[in-house]
Order: structure tokens, then sequence, then C-alpha cells
């Protein structure tokens, strides 16, 4: 695995999430993956951070809320597949990684285990988390959520960066 800096590879990762990445996390015994399309990645706090949201309806939020940290893994070949199964089926029903032969590889900073495929893998620890305040949300953004299902963001300190 080869350290490098997640502004080199910022337009080749924010491509890919549009596409879909691997969310994945840890606490205690709790695991999950889930698939993103969303993400901001930049400076704040003087730190690089990438910041993720997760909805409170997924499974993933249970485990996210006790979490300390989250790992994002952005596939470098072709994952349409498990992305697709991992973006339309919960946690709480199926086993993802059973089901999608993805196997978690530990990460080198967090609790949280990277998913073991080709491509770029950033590890985070949480910094910040905030529930979005439909109140103040433009209603341009309404049709996102016919269900009122709001995302949490989670800023996430990047700890490593590295491509396998």
């Amino acid at each position: 695995m080869r350290d490098i800096d997640f502004m080199a590879v910022y337009e080749r990762v924010m491509k890919q999430i549009k596409e879909g990445a691997f969310l994945t996390v840890r606490a205690g015994e709790a695991l999950n993956t889930m698939t993103i399309g969303w993400a901001a990645i930049g400076i704040a706090w003087r730190k690089p951070i990438l910041m993720v949201m997760v909805r409170n309806s997924r499974h993933t939020f249970g485990i996210i809320e006790k979490a300390a940290d989250f790992t994002v893994s952005v596939p470098g070949g072709e994952a349409k597949k498990a992305l697709a199964f991992c973006g339309t089926k919960s946690g709480r029903d199926v086993d993802k990684f059973k089901e999608c032969g993805l196997k978690a590889a530990p990460g080198r900073h967090v609790a949280s285990p990277i998913i073991e495929i080709p491509g770029i893998h950033i590890e985070c620890r949480i910094v910040y988390k905030n529930p979005i305040d439909p109140a103040l949300l433009t209603r341009d953004y309404d049709p996102l959520y016919p269900a009122k299902d709001y995302h949490t963001l989670y800023f996430g300190e990047i700890q490593a960066c590295y491509e396998a």
C-alpha cells in the first residue's frame, strides 16, 4: 500500500464517490458497510477533513453513532454489483460482506476496517457530527427527503490516505 496526499487524488476520489464508494464503520462487535454517493473533502479546523452523510433510517447510523471513526474505500476497479447491493440492502437484514464476497482488512490508524479492494482508502477519526435541521435546509432539497429521514453529517479528520 502506498501513502498518498488526499488532495492529489481529490478529483479521482470525488468522481468515483458520485458513482459509489464504501463507507465502513465498526463500533464494538457491530460492523457494516454501505454505499455512499455524496461526500466532501477539504480543510477545516486546519486539518484534512472528509465529510460523509448517513441517514438516520440506515442501519449504519446506529453503528456510526457509537463509533469513533470510519473508513471510505473508493474502488479503483469494477465494483458496481457490490456497490449496488450495499446501497440497496440493509445490514439489519443481510451480511453484506458475505453476500458480496467483500473482505474487511484492518485500518492502519482507526478501529474501522477498510474494504480489501484495489483503490483508494481513507481512514478518518470522527471530530464532529451534526444532524440536518430541516428548518434550515433549502426547500429545493425537499424531494431528496420524501420520508423525512434526514442525514447526519460526520466530519472525519483524515488519519491516512493510501492506495492499494
